[in-house]
């Protein structure tokens, strides 16, 4: 019996790559020299695909080239790199890999804060420079008495304020409703949560609905002493009003693991002291980029193996029946 047919438009890790050529007739789009061509020879035979955001995103053009699809297993809790919403018109169902990275990135976030507070990374620059004999480093802001406002409570986000709470700090967060069972205040805009709050962190998913959910009014709510986090997504921040909030002191300062522009970041936001930059580390462990690669070869063996798919994304949770 033929093995089905899986595109990886770009690599994955080494053990996602051998374990999906063990099950699969595995189609490497990043080494051929005319991917057009090849896409026209073999787009037809293709029924699965295991998709990055190295890939760019994966749109209506990308399905009309793949009329046999059936599944796109994208790597990532975030998937804003898949067009869900077309995926699901064609019939194809799409899956992330949530769950498995969650305490990695909260760990992440509460860092980021700590860094960005404290000032961490400028204190090893501070001794690396040979400048402590000369005088001490100066002193940061604290985390003492901070009022942490988060934007999107999913499970992420809970498993953020987990950790925030044995700092003895007040959490209160904005989301989409209000979540029942859970003792944190609620806001009903981003505003008014940055109003109540000196600490911002975002850590909702990227779409058209949260694309510069995060705007200069937000930002000028957090206040002068505040400081943005985000953990999310590059589009969830205004990043043109970040950064004239950051240099009018409108705001404190800021922790960005994620940019618009990935992986380029305005020349700006290197040249300020008060912003510790990330190139997009949240998740990225050994151990948790391991798991999440597992969680992409399992949806695809699940799905060809006639069972649903594990972790079906909302557009297409309706087509995950087998």
């Amino acid at each position: 019996m033929a093995k089905p047919q899986i595109l990886m438009p770009a690599p994955l890790a080494p053990d996602v790559v051998a374990a999906l050529d063990e099950r699969f007739t595995l189609h490497r789009l990043w080494e051929q020299d005319d991917r057009d061509a090849f896409l026209a020879e073999v787009g037809p035979a293709i029924v699965g695909m295991a998709a990055t955001t190295l890939a760019g995103r994966i749109n209506a053009a990308w399905l009309d080239r793949l009329p046999a699809l059936e599944i796109i297993a994208s790597f990532g809790v975030g998937y804003d790199n898949v067009d869900a919403k077309a995926a699901a018109a064609q019939g194809v169902i799409v899956t992330n890999t949530p769950g498995v990275l969650d305490d990695e990135v909260a760990d992440l976030a509460v860092g980021l804060l700590l860094a960005t507070l404290r000032r961490i990374p400028q204190a090893d620059a501070f001794v690396r420079a040979g400048q402590w004999p000369a005088g001490a480093f100066p002193l940061s802001p604290t985390l003492r008495g901070r009022r942490i406002g988060i934007i999107g409570l999913g499970a992420i986000g809970k498993a953020i304020a987990r950790r925030l709470e044995a700092f003895g700090v007040a959490i209160a967060y904005h989301g989409r409703s209000r979540q029942e069972g859970v003792a944190y205040r609620y806001h009903d805009t981003p505003v008014a949560l940055a109003k109540a709050s000196d600490v911002v962190i975002a850590i909702v998913p990227g779409n058209s609905g949260t694309r510069h959910l995060i705007d200069a009014a937000v930002l000028e709510a957090l206040g002068r002493e505040g400081v943005l986090i985000n953990v999310a997504r590059g589009s969830v921040v205004d990043e043109a009003a970040l950064v004239a909030a950051l240099q009018d002191g409108i705001i404190g300062g800021a922790g960005l693991d994620v940019f618009e522009d990935e992986p380029h970041v305005l020349e700006a936001l290197i040249a300020m002291p008060n912003v510790v930059l990330l190139p997009h580390i949240g998740s990225a462990s050994v151990a948790t980029r391991a798991a999440m690669g597992r969680l992409v070869v399992d949806n695809l063996v699940a799905w060809f193996d006639g069972r649903p798919a594990l972790t079906p994304v909302p557009e297409t949770a309706a087509l995950n029946r087998r």
